[in-house]
């Protein structure tokens, strides 16, 4: 079961490896885009570490809407707001006092999260964009439903898919954003935001593993 003290553990992780790979995201949305991807990455993941060491007896699902609202202020184009969807979204079908997540509940997880999602883009895998990596973590995750499988084999599921995701949209061209101008020429470059998103799934993954702090 994952608890809260394990969920701040997802979540620091989550900010480390976005910081971390933060100039290789602006290299790469410098390609076809603004270049700041990198930038406004590292903006949303040191709200985020703020926001941990705030985090007193809110349940998950508030902690995530109320990180999700301050996320979507981060200013830095489209990136605050989908990101802000995209984390509130992940507390969107847990209970109120819903404070251990069982396997079921962190694809609950998903599926809110992607449901929030489509309430406010199109985007569809392959249109380049970071649903490339998000609708695979969520098709992974709820596939990842055997008797055995727990939440931390949820996760992973997802991270995995996400990364593979990320890598996919290499071989398409943009259709959403400054990008779309370039059409044919985006391919062969990743898609910045798929490749923060699978930074971002991969650090939760990575993060239920670790000893929590």
């Amino acid at each position: 079961m994952i608890d809260r003290g394990t969920c701040k553990t997802m979540l620091r992780e989550s900010a480390r490896l976005m910081l971390e790979h933060a100039e290789r995201l602006s290299d790469i949305d410098s390609r076809f885009g603004d270049g700041d991807h990198g930038i406004t990455v590292t903006k949303i993941a040191k709200l985020v570490n703020e926001r941990i060491e705030a985090w007193d007896d809110a349940s998950i699902k508030d902690f995530l809407d109320d990180l999700g609202m301050d996320v979507m202020a981060v200013r830095g184009g489209s990136a605050g707001p989908l990101y802000g969807t995209l984390i509130g979204g992940l507390g969107a079908q847990l209970g109120d006092d819903e404070n251990e997540l069982s396997a079921d509940a962190v694809r609950r997880m998903f599926a809110g999260c992607l449901a929030e999602m489509q309430d406010i883009t199109t985007a569809q895998v392959g249109d380049k964009t970071m649903m490339d990596a998000l609708i695979p973590a969520v098709k992974a995750a709820q596939a990842c439903a055997a008797p055995d499988d727990g939440p931390v084999d949820v996760l992973m599921a997802a991270a995995e898919a996400a990364e593979e995701g990320a890598r996919a949209s290499e071989g398409f061209a943009s259709k959403f954003g400054r990008a779309r101008s370039y059409g044919d020429r985006t391919i062969g470059t990743p898609d910045a935001g798929a490749v923060s998103t699978s930074l971002f799934l991969r650090g939760l993954a990575n993060g239920a593993s670790l000893p929590r702090s």
